[in-house]
């Protein structure tokens, strides 16, 4: 009777076991009774996990930061919606987080230099000492996502692949809604998709900004998701699977980068256009003085003749 209780016990104890995991975060580490999930983000700091939503960014960049410190793997980082857009050139760092997992307006990297971010973590202002001032979180209400897809036996249709992207992303990316796709384009010969996503000026409930860095790692390196299965959409009964992204944050206000920090290099081509458009002009200045000089002469000598 013992024996038969304790392999009861142990088939029940497999059984939770199995049913608490993080399908969200293949780093994570999970303990029963309760189950609770967590990934290190510092020499034993563990961070808590919400497995039922997608693991706030800010999280993420730590995990990773932790383990590209340790030696483990991470990633490899690698048309403008509107001026205003730019891209994340600075790749991953420390972030400073929230107990919520949003990022703070101010990030500094352990170092004495700082910057403003928005609400993707992505730095909006120039690099300034540790007085800088970020008076908010700005959030970023419109991504783009620009696709490459690999080469296909069939041509896609244009018009079925807003709702079979739109689909693949409800169900891969926990909680996004549908609707926040507002247009897909495609050009065929380039094999390039561009989606945009947007949300509501002022919508503090809808994050694009985690699913936008889920659907980056899942083309760019591996899926951060426990299950390796790839982002792959399914049009007209053809799997898509994607060779390359690249991704544009729109913010609710304009970033405010500026000259002063631009490398030498970038700053020197920049004055030596500056300088041949400046030559050019002068050029031209001079030949069409030098044309009306002739025009007179000539002008005043038929006048003469007469």
């Amino acid at each position: 009777m013992k024996m038969w209780i304790a392999l009861v016990l142990v088939a029940f104890a497999t059984g939770a076991s199995a049913n608490c995991a993080c399908e969200t975060m293949k780093w994570a580490t999970c303990d029963l009774t309760p189950c609770v999930c967590t990934v290190l983000v510092g020499d034993g700091v563990k961070q808590t996990l919400n497995c039922e939503a997608l693991v706030p960014k800010c999280f993420l960049m730590k995990a990773e930061m932790y383990r590209a410190k340790k030696g483990l793997s991470t990633r490899t980082i690698g048309g403008k919606p509107v001026e205003t857009a730019f891209v994340d050139n600075d790749g991953i760092y420390d972030p400073d987080c929230e107990t919520d997992g949003k990022f703070r307006a101010k990030q500094c990297n352990n170092t004495e230099e700082c910057w403003c971010v928005n609400s993707a973590g992505v730095r909006r202002t120039d690099k300034e000492g540790k007085d800088l001032k970020c008076p908010k979180l700005v959030e970023t209400y419109w991504v783009r996502l620009q696709l490459k897809h690999k080469p296909l036996t069939t041509p896609l249709k244009t018009e079925n692949l807003k709702a079979a992207i739109s689909d693949a992303m409800n169900k891969r990316y926990k909680n996004f809604k549908k609707d926040l796709v507002e247009k897909v384009e495609y050009d065929a010969k380039s094999r390039t998709i561009v989606v945009d996503v947007k949300k509501a000026m002022g919508d503090r409930l809808s994050d694009l900004t985690q699913m936008a860095y889920y659907m980056e790692k899942d083309v760019k390196v591996l899926p951060l998701f426990r299950n390796q299965d790839q982002f792959m959409p399914n049009v007209d009964g053809q799997k898509v699977e994607m060779e390359n992204i690249l991704v544009y944050y729109v913010d609710e206000e304009n970033p405010t980068f500026t000259m002063k920090h631009l490398s030498g290099g970038i700053i020197a081509v920049i004055v030596v256009v500056v300088l041949a458009v400046i030559a050019g002009l002068l050029v031209l200045f001079f030949a069409r003085r030098r044309q009306n000089q002739r025009y007179s002469k000539t002008q005043q000598r038929e006048l003469e003749t007469m």
